[in-house]
């Protein structure tokens, strides 16, 4: 018998193998991870179904899965009779920077449903009279249903009699002539990629995407070509929000935090949120709704090997600045070890994005949807700023608030942005002190 790779869960289908545990030969038990598997933020093990010996390695490392896909065969001596329906699979989990992963939580794995080929044959054919259409009753209620013509199926069967997979191979490939054939005045369907042959100009090298590479450039991708963007400009003076920080550095180092600019921006963000609820809000375009949140859950762009990742800190302006720092120092370390579990990814209603420890400045940050806007920061700089008649050097900080325009508009982001800049500058000694 093979065993096959399970549902993954998150809506999951496909993954590459990180490690193989297993050979030809190995008698495994059911329940024993066979292989490792990378999807998407973070990688998991595979547990065999059966318990048996291996006879064969369908997959080596590197290679990509889809659900349903089989991974290894087991003979027939020991191993043991199947069960009616597959052994539940971790979900993607987290993972340590060995590349070793814990289980995130079952999920029950599914059969696989494959949907049939396109047939060579053409099933759209001329209309014929509707008493001349054979079709069981089963047939023309799904037909009725999903609102097809059987007049203009071609019935596979003696006689042209129609049939369920006839109907489905007639849906194929109508969808399959709407997009290659545009109706008049729509654009025209996107062509596929062209692979380019860069070695015929000099030498190249090639890296495959890894499956956190593939997610990002797909959502980044959804969001470009879907959010109308518009990006605010402007500066925080953070002086004596700098001298804060430097001041208590020390102090909530000792007790296993670390006080950084995103910890104030944390808190400055949930404090203009609160004021301006629009910006914690998304998009319901299937109901037409915009949903206003009464949480303050701020994801935080964090730098990784591997990628961007944006764990989530929960109930914002709900914590102290102590715990917001404890807090964050620790999902940026899970971030980059991999150890982030689905639900730390997940359900964020604005987004921090900070290059500034990376030397960056001004940028556009990207709406990191479904959420409406999304804060860049970047690096302080001291600049000469004229107060009260005088000129001074003032550690000014580069802000950029991008908003989806469907949602906000120009003053409102105006609002807010002066609301941040508020914020930022006028930290008090009571709000950082342990």
């Amino acid at each position: 018998m093979d065993i096959k790779l399970p549902n993954l869960g998150e809506g999951a289908e496909s993954g590459t193998v990180v490690s193989i545990f297993v050979k030809p030969g190995d008698q495994i038990q059911e329940g024993q991870p066979i292989i490792e598997l990378e999807n998407e933020k973070a990688v998991a093990p595979i547990p065999a179904s059966a318990s048996g010996r291996v006879a064969k390695l369908y997959v080596k490392e590197g290679d990509k899965l889809s659900v349903g896909q089989p991974i290894l065969a087991l003979d027939g001596d020991g191993a043991s009779a199947p069960a009616p329906a597959a052994k539940p699979s971790s979900a993607v989990a987290a993972v340590d920077n060995r590349g070793r992963a814990s289980s995130a939580g079952p999920t029950t794995v599914q059969p696989r449903r494959v949907a049939p080929e396109v047939p060579s044959v053409d099933m759209i054919g001329e209309p014929v009279p509707q008493e001349g259409v054979a079709a069981a009753p089963s047939v023309r209620k799904l037909a009725q249903e999903l609102g097809l013509d059987l007049t203009r199926v071609r019935g596979s069967q003696r006689g042209g009699r129609i049939t369920l997979e006839d109907v489905r191979a007639y849906v194929q490939q109508l969808q399959q002539r709407a997009f290659q054939q545009p109706t008049s005045g729509a654009p025209a369907a996107p062509r596929p990629a062209e692979s380019i042959d860069f070695a015929k100009w000099g030498p190249v090298s090639k890296k495959p995407l890894t499956a956190l590479r593939s997610t990002i450039a797909r959502r980044l991708g959804e969001s470009w070509t879907s959010v109308p963007r518009v990006t605010q400009f402007d500066e925080a003076d953070i002086t004596a929000l700098d001298a804060l920080r430097k001041k208590y550095a020390k102090a909530y180092e000792a007790k296993g935090a670390r006080l950084t600019l995103t910890s104030f921006a944390l808190k400055a963000v949930a404090t203009a949120l609160k004021k301006h609820p629009i910006f914690n809000a998304s998009l319901d375009e299937a109901a037409g709704e915009i949903v206003f949140k009464g949480y303050y859950h701020l994801g935080v762009a964090v730098d990784t090997e591997q990628g961007l990742i944006v764990p989530v800190i929960r109930n914002v302006g709900k914590k102290s600045m102590f715990e917001l720092s404890k807090e964050l120092a620790e999902v940026a370390a899970k971030a980059r070890d991999r150890k982030l579990t689905a639900d730390e990814l997940k359900g964020g209603t604005f987004t921090i994005s900070n290059q500034g420890g990376i030397g960056s400045g001004a940028f556009t940050p990207i709406v990191n949807k479904p959420e409406v806007a999304i804060l860049g920061i970047g690096r302080g700089a001291l600049k000469p700023v004229v107060r009260e008649g005088k000129i001074e050097p003032r550690l000014m900080l580069p802000l950029g608030l991008s908003y989806d325009h469907r949602v906000i508009d120009g003053g409102s982001a105006a609002r807010f942005m002066v609301e941040a800049v508020r914020e930022f500058e006028s930290f008090g000694e009571n709000e950082v002190k342990l």
